[in-house]
């Protein structure tokens, strides 16, 4: 909205300072600091509503120790963090960009699913919330949109790497002058193509065709790689989404991890969307997803900001309405600017939580088969699940459990970033 109101008055008035919202750096930095703003103070304000409503958080008893001082402790501030998202995107970004507008749509997709979750939970008395089967339902609807936006719409491209001349004489062994060499540097198409493309780690050839996995059946068969492409979209949105949902079982758990994750997101949005560190780092190019850095700098400084309140004690929880929308922005930011492989490795400490229930699962059902019922609760894989809750039944303090997951996750984060060069 402001961007177009001052790139307004930068031209007709020639208003001094106006063209400063053209930089997506400057309008970032304005949406970290609105977004840390509207999360700590309106934040407050919608706790007390809350707590006046009594929305309190009901908590079963588990064993944990500490669990019980969180009985009532207000919950669906998962309102904050949307709000603090939102409104700074809508204020700061280009809102006819694609991206931006699904990201919008993903973050208040998954936040309504997340509501209704919690709703039902609080407010009709139901521990166990909505249904799963309605929530993956939810977000398959989130994954299908999105697969089928990314995939149809025209202005998902990106440009293709071509070798400028002097590189190409260079390549046939002829004489080129000094000036010459220092131009054999990767150039980019003038006309953006799409395609299904994206990034894999590790590889010094770094990209991969999703039509590939469909092409080797027939000569034309290339055209119908949305057959392969929107499934895969719709199994990493909701496998994201549900590990953000698990990790959220401590205070700053999951806000924190999904800061870190959002840093590092916005580093690689704002290289793929800038022709020279595309360039350098040779990586595929995408044009205007530049602009979600603006989106990803509200979604850092609404979790920052929400940690003022979130942090432990915690005086309130996301609950799923936060859960479920920040794994589901992940998912699809990761997607829209063709990282989503790095996921695992950025994503760790979803995938481990998620990973820490399957397991969970999976061998108490083969030792109840094989030993009895009785064997298998006393010879469990994890003392419980999540997995934070195993070092928590350990007896590791909340707080210094959290610190840990974020450590890892910084670790993770600095691997993900060195994967760039790391070919």
């Amino acid at each position: 909205m402001f961007y177009y109101l001052f790139t307004w008055l930068h031209k007709a008035f020639s208003l001094p300072g106006a063209g400063v919202f053209q930089y997506i750096s400057f309008r970032a930095a304005m949406a970290v600091i609105a977004s840390l703003l509207i999360s700590m103070v309106l934040g407050k304000r919608i706790i007390n509503f809350i707590r006046n409503k009594q929305i309190g958080e009901t908590v079963r008893d588990l064993g944990l120790a500490g669990e019980k001082q969180k009985a009532g402790t207000p919950t669906m501030g998962g309102l904050i963090i949307l709000a603090a998202i939102i409104i700074p995107t809508l204020l700061f970004a280009k809102l006819h960009n694609v991206y931006i507008i699904l990201m919008l749509v993903s973050t208040i997709w998954l936040g309504l699913l997340g509501f209704l979750d919690d709703y039902i939970k609080v407010f009709k008395k139901n521990k166990e919330g909505l249904q799963g089967r309605f929530k993956i339902i939810g977000q398959i609807g989130i994954g299908l949109i999105v697969g089928t936006t990314l995939y149809f719409n025209s202005e998902v491209t990106i440009k293709e790497r071509v070798v400028s001349n002097a590189s190409q004489d260079w390549a046939i062994g002829q004489e080129v002058s000094k000036e010459q060499q220092m131009l054999k540097i990767p150039k980019y198409q003038a006309a953006a193509t799409k395609c299904l493309k994206t990034t894999i780690p590790f590889l010094k050839h770094n990209e991969f065709d999703y039509n590939s996995l469909i092409s080797w059946v027939c000569n034309d068969c290339s055209k119908w790689g949305w057959i392969i492409f929107i499934p895969i979209v719709i199994i990493i949105v909701t496998a994201v989404s549900n590990g953000a949902n698990l990790t959220d079982g401590m205070d700053g758990l999951a806000t924190g991890t999904s800061a870190i994750i959002g840093t590092t997101l916005g580093i690689l949005a704002y290289v793929s969307g800038n022709t020279v560190f595309a360039d350098y780092l040779n990586i595929m190019y995408i044009p205007n997803s530049g602009e979600l850095v603006v989106f990803i700098a509200a979604f850092v400084g609404a979790c920052i900001g929400f940690l003022w309140y979130n942090s432990y004690p915690a005086q309130v929880f996301m609950g799923d309405t936060g859960s479920l929308a920040l794994g589901g922005i992940i998912a699809v930011f990761a997607i829209a600017i063709r990282k989503e492989l790095l996921i695992p490795i950025l994503c760790g400490v979803f995938l481990v939580e998620n990973l820490s229930v399957v397991l969970q699962v999976f061998v108490f059902k083969i030792r109840k088969r094989k030993h009895g019922l009785d064997y298998a609760k006393t010879h469990r894989l994890f003392l419980m699940a999540p997995l934070h809750h195993h070092y928590h039944k350990t007896g590791l303090h909340e707080s210094k459990i959290v610190s840990r997951f974020w450590i890892v996750g910084i670790m993770l984060a600095v691997l993900t970033i060195v994967t760039l060069k790391l070919r």
